[in-house]
């Protein structure tokens, strides 16, 4: 089976989802984030995995639900963490990060039987989803990150292996993607949370 890896920073007001603010607060822009991250976990929680691995910058807190191993993130850049993810893998895996909080349980259970790897595209450029049958983390070293060809440059660096396409996914970066990912997952704890401060601002 595979081992699911989440990467995610503690959603603390002021250290995540800073393209939130302004028009939300930091306090509000963390809140959106555990929300996001919440039901991330939920639904990997709910995956058939062989691991469920929490690549933590910061501290756990109640919104993790049990069934998972927690990593602290390694020092550098995201590159480097994410390499390192794979790193402590020894087996198949697939890691996702906590923007993506419609993802579903469909989406995450993958089958490495007849490729190498699965590439899921974010509409932002970058990536939401990266699969390796065979972690290699020099796959990942270099790549640069969070620019708007990074997707292109990770694809690239698995040329020559069997990859599955995964579907285009929206990141919650900006205040329009949080309106268009609540829509797409009405139900989630994301879509309440941000449900309330919209009547909270009336």
């Amino acid at each position: 089976m595979t081992t699911l890896l989440v990467i995610a920073k503690e959603p603390r007001p002021g250290r995540v989802k800073t393209r939130l603010t302004p028009p939300f607060t930091p306090k509000e822009a963390a809140a959106l984030a555990e929300a996001s991250l919440a039901d991330t976990l939920d639904v990997v929680a709910r995956t058939p995995a062989r691991r469920r691995v929490l690549v933590l910058e910061g501290a756990p807190g109640p919104w993790l639900p049990p069934g998972f191993e927690v990593v602290r993130q390694c020092r550098g850049g995201l590159d480097e963490r994410l390499a390192a993810a794979f790193a402590g893998c020894d087996g198949p895996a697939l890691l996702i990060g906590m923007d993506t909080p419609q993802v579903t349980e469909a989406l995450l259970t993958v089958d490495f039987a007849d490729c190498d790897a699965y590439f899921g595209p974010a509409e932002d450029g970058g990536f939401w989803a990266l699969g390796l049958a065979a972690p290699d983390p020099s796959l990942l070293r270099g790549v640069p990150m969070s620019v708007p060809h990074t997707g292109a440059a990770q694809r690239a660096r698995l040329t020559g292996l069997r990859v599955r396409e995964l579907p285009l996914l929206r990141d919650v970066d900006t205040a329009y993607d949080a309106e268009l990912v609540a829509k797409e997952a009405p139900d989630g704890r994301f879509a309440a949370e941000l449900a309330r401060m919209a009547g909270a601002s009336r």
